[in-house]
């Protein structure tokens, strides 16, 4: 009886071990319904964060929405509006305590904005208001992003011209 339940549980393994593998999840989905017809992908992305571990968070994913926009046929478009908090943690100042505070979560931010930057059709902007509501110097902010006088000025003009808000908080 044991040769038996060990030659079966035997089997078992082997046909687990053939079975085929199935592709990741993600493959199996698409956004088709939402994409019909959909030929560029215009975002403008309001960013006010003020932690900076959930903004590096953020902008490490955004980079995967653009190729999965792309993937899918929609040319992306993006622009991303730092308001608020978050102007706090675009400074390549890393010796001030907030840096020291913060270390790894300071290195996600700027990984996201170096992976933003690589990218065509994206804007990096950082409201003027915010900047000297916190007190943050623009001289210190990190390459690549654009200072316009007003965030929310620059978040209607956006829609205006097409540019769909995608809220991140």
């Amino acid at each position: 009886m044991r040769t038996i339940l060990r030659a079966g549980g035997l089997a078992v393994l082997l046909l687990l071990a053939c079975w085929p593998v199935q592709a990741p999840a993600e493959a199996a989905y698409d956004d088709s319904a939402a994409l019909k017809g959909v030929t560029e992908g215009k975002g403008v992305f309001l960013v006010d964060i003020g932690d900076p571990r959930k903004l590096g968070l953020y902008l490490n994913l955004i980079p995967g929405t653009y190729r999965n926009l792309a993937d899918q046929g929609a040319e992306p478009d993006f622009v991303l509006t730092f308001i608020g908090p978050s102007v706090k943690f675009l400074t390549k100042d890393s010796d001030s305590l907030r840096a020291l505070e913060h270390e790894a979560a300071l290195k996600r931010v700027r990984q996201g904005i170096d992976k933003l930057r690589a990218l065509d059709n994206v804007r990096l902007e950082v409201c003027n208001v915010a900047l000297e509501v916190t007190g943050t110097d623009a001289d210190k902010l990190l390459p690549g992003l654009e200072i316009v006088r007003d965030g929310f000025v620059s978040m209607i003009g956006y829609q205006e011209q097409g540019y769909h808000l995608v809220p991140v908080y």
